[in-house]
């Protein structure tokens, strides 16, 4: 099992809306950076659990979602029509990818960004590095579990 951040604007899609969602599931599209996209399509799998981060205002982990589905084409990056639309990827040769969650857990209280700084365990947090603006990236299990402990206080 393999552990991960993924971050959302609230505004966008939330962990609210992932739980109201159909079986408390939905893609996760739009990614349209290489890196973020490169660890969806062949590093995800089914199982592997998500720290759940809201960006923008007040960032910090809301809670816990899974890999429900592994990558397959992102369609938004084929309709003109959507806002991620990106015409360099076609159906012959799909460009992104997405995978879905699934709802897990909402904390009580969201562990804001500026208290994981510090926390010991979380030195070497991608998050935490200088200039980290990545939507998709690994924590260790250790990090994972330092972060959900935070957020069931």
């Amino acid at each position: 099992m393999k552990y991960w951040l993924m971050k959302t604007e609230p505004g966008c899609f939330s962990i609210d809306d992932l739980a109201a969602a159909p079986n408390q599931t939905s893609s996760w599209d739009g990614v349209r950076n290489f890196q973020a996209r490169n660890f969806m399509r062949d590093q995800m799998s089914v199982g592997d659990l998500i720290l759940f981060y809201h960006s923008v205002k007040n960032p910090g982990v809301v809670g816990i979602a899974r890999v429900a589905r592994e990558s397959y084409p992102d369609h938004t990056a084929q309709d003109p029509g959507d806002q991620h639309f990106d015409p360099r990827s076609t159906p012959e040769n799909p460009l992104w990818f997405m995978v879905d969650v699934q709802f897990v857990e909402k904390f009580a209280h969201p562990v804001p960004l500026g208290s994981l700084r510090g926390v010991k365990g979380l030195e070497r947090m991608e998050l935490l590095k200088k200039g980290s603006r990545l939507s998709v990236m690994p924590v260790t299990e250790e990090e994972f579990e330092i972060v959900v402990r935070l957020g069931r206080q």
